[in-house]
């Protein structure tokens, strides 16, 4: 046997799964991940969503949302009504552009085909993939610090153990042991099917949810009150400027979630059982996490005399404020383990899923959702996050600045599926990669999409620049930059409808406003699936074929 025929054997192997009954192929553009979810695999419900909103939106990150508020020199009062405009948008913007995924079970990355053309699809996946790869392993640090935080609860002599790393390494060897664990429980949750995530995701939020009433029933009552965060007085030079800023801050932290909520709402059970939960959970979720947040570390530092805004460095510092007894480092245990829970979840939840399944958009035939999440992993350990956190605040920046242009590309999808096409898709031809393909435009690109891109994140470039060379710096760009999220949004969303208007979208209508399972389920190209054929029957219905032709022709002779 040839290298070559052993290496097409290998490539055949290692290509992704089909359905028995699946009446696809893998290829450039569709696999398992990537066609609409057939019915069978539509199980969430209403609870379901409650629960991946208290996920997303009952975390670590909400849990800090008030530092960055305060320092604009808000009120703690100003900050949370902040909080609260930023939550109902966000659950707003997550109904429309959950649209696509609800009513057609397809995701962000097979809608982006719609608006950018089959190739250039490909730049708004990517842009999720590079982004998603850093924040990755920046979560799975903070993962593996909750770990420790455990392990040091279990054993205070290893907590306060020297270092036996390098200085220059920036981390810990107890926080390394740390991520090494936290990845052990993550690499087997990835194995379990995104439609059978509820469960796990009911775990995490009971333990998490325990975790910040256990912290709020103990700040609360020994600091006699809310603490001296919330007598601050307002030190904005512009309280409205200050507030728009707050409001932005909270839509770009759940932007990407946002944008992609289609991932998600494309296993609902039946239509609008997502909007509930993201009119009323996703507002609420994210209100109460960031409430609690800034009570905690208000009471808390009267009790401690530090402001501490990480769960995870207030839990280190209780356990040695109160001298390691063993009451508090039990209670210090189970709180670890709600943050490791919590950043587990979070993980697969706007990361692992969504960005493995845009991995699956870009090599359909060998990657799906399960190979991209161990892809991202890998890449995510590999980026050293702990080295970006401690030395790479320029990286980091420009990390966080790519949320500008997550922005104006909601705006695009939003025009572009719900404003334009009125819910209409032709399913088929978004996997079908050729000129007959009204999704094809010109060369597999959509010039529209690309112009209104271009106009939707122009205008915040120069403040991106001028703060990553200066973060101090305070000009009409830079201003324009910290606002960004609805600006570019709205920028996206009326320019990409004006050149629209201008010069219309062939074929913008064509298709249906829902998904006809009986042509769709299993099957994109909307045909019936041909059965397969048992090779002896067909030698058998040869044979006979043959013997007819025969017959004929000698009755003829």
């Amino acid at each position: 046997m040839s290298s070559t025929t052993k290496l097409r054997k290998l490539a055949r192997r290692l290509e992704c799964p089909v359905d028995e009954d699946g009446g696809y192929t893998n290829d450039r553009w569709t696999n398992r991940d990537l066609i609409p979810i057939p019915p069978d695999r539509r199980t969430y419900k209403i609870w379901s969503f409650c629960i991946y909103w208290f996920v997303s939106g009952a975390c670590i990150s909400a849990y800090s949302t008030g530092s960055s508020l305060l320092a604009y020199g808000l009120t703690a009062q100003q900050s949370m009504a902040c909080v609260v405009i930023g939550a109902v948008i966000t659950g707003l913007l997550s109904v429309v552009s959950g649209f696509p995924g609800e009513i057609h079970h397809i995701g962000f990355t097979v809608v982006s085909r719609m608006s950018w053309g089959m190739k250039g699809s490909y730049f708004p996946v990517c842009l999720r993939v590079f982004t998603s790869v850093w924040w990755f392993g920046i979560q799975s640090y903070w993962g593996g610090q909750a770990v420790n935080l455990m392990l040091g609860a279990m054993s205070p002599s290893w907590k306060h153990q020297p270092n036996k790393f390098s200085a220059s390494s920036n981390i810990t060897h107890q926080d390394f042991l740390g991520v090494v664990l936290w990845y052990l429980a993550y690499i087997p949750l990835v194995l379990v099917p995104p439609e059978r995530l509820q469960r796990p995701f009911v775990l995490s939020s009971a333990a998490f949810g325990a975790t910040l009433i256990g912290l709020l029933a103990w700040a609360v009552p020994n600091a006699g009150g809310g603490g001296p965060l919330f007598k601050t007085v307002n030190t904005a030079s512009s309280t409205p400027y200050s507030m728009m800023l707050g409001i932005t801050s909270i839509l770009g932290s759940w932007g990407s979630g946002t944008i992609g909520q289609s991932d998600w709402v494309r296993y609902s059970e039946r239509r609008y059982y997502p909007m509930l939960s993201q009119l009323f959970a996703a507002p609420l979720m994210i209100t109460l996490c960031a409430l609690v947040g800034v009570v905690v570390t208000s009471a808390s530092s009267s009790i401690l005399g530090e402001i501490i805004w990480s769960p995870i460095e207030l839990l280190s510092a209780i356990q040695d404020h109160y001298n390691s007894t063993p009451g508090v480092r039990a209670a210090v245990f189970f709180a670890g383990l709600g943050c490791t829970c919590a950043q587990l979840s979070i993980n697969v939840l706007l990361n692992s899923v969504s960005t493995g399944m845009d991995m699956a958009g870009l090599w359909p035939k060998y990657l799906n959702i399960r190979r991209g999440a161990y892809l991202l992993a890998a890449i995510g350990i590999a980026s050293n996050p702990w080295q970006i956190l401690a030395s790479a605040a320029t990286f980091l920046s420009v990390i966080s600045g790519l949320g500008v242009f997550i922005a104006p590309m909601t705006g695009i999808m939003l025009a572009d599926y719900i404003v334009l096409r009125r819910c209409h898709v032709k399913i088929e031809d978004l996997y079908n990669g050729s000129p007959s393909s009204i999704y094809w435009f010109k060369n597999g690109f959509h010039w529209r999409a690309i112009v209104a891109f271009v106009m939707g994140a122009w205008p915040f470039c120069p403040g991106f620049i001028m703060i990553l060379i200066d973060p101090t710096a305070t000009n009409a760009w830079v201003k324009l930059f910290n606002i960004s999220f609805l600006v570019g949004l709205a920028i996206g969303f009326f320019v990409y409808l004006c050149i629209c208007l201008i010069s219309p979208i062939p074929h913008q209508k064509e298709g249906l406003n829902y998904l006809d399972d009986e042509r769709f389920c299993k099957n994109v190209s909307g045909e019936p699936s041909t059965p397969a054929v048992d090779e002896n029957e067909s030698e058998d219905k040869d044979r006979d074929i043959k013997g007819i032709e025969t017959n004929a022709l000698v009755r003829e002779v």
